[in-house]
């Protein structure tokens, strides 16, 4: 049931990331780049503001938020290195 959780949640804030930067990108793109944001959230931005994310098994607003915060660093990374490939 955890990992349903997750590729949901991790499908909505990848989505939501993705709306946000105004980047469009598919529904796996989105489920993969939200569920390592949460990761990625939850190891480098979770011991700065004190909150677990999804993916440490805490479902709650401020651990989405830093789900969704982590998904938005990372696809501000892979568009600057989509950026820098191109040139």
């Amino acid at each position: 049931m955890n990992i349903i959780v997750w590729l949901v949640v991790g499908g909505l804030s990848g989505w939501a990331a993705s709306a946000l930067l105004r980047m469009r990108e598919g529904i796996p793109v989105n489920v993969i780049v939200g569920i390592v944001g949460a990761v990625l959230g939850g190891w480098f931005l979770s011991p700065f503001v004190g909150v677990s994310t999804i993916t440490q098994g805490n479902f709650s607003v401020p651990g989405l938020i830093v789900s969704f915060l982590g998904a938005v660093i990372l696809l501000l990374i892979v568009n600057f290195v989509r950026r820098a490939a191109l040139r």
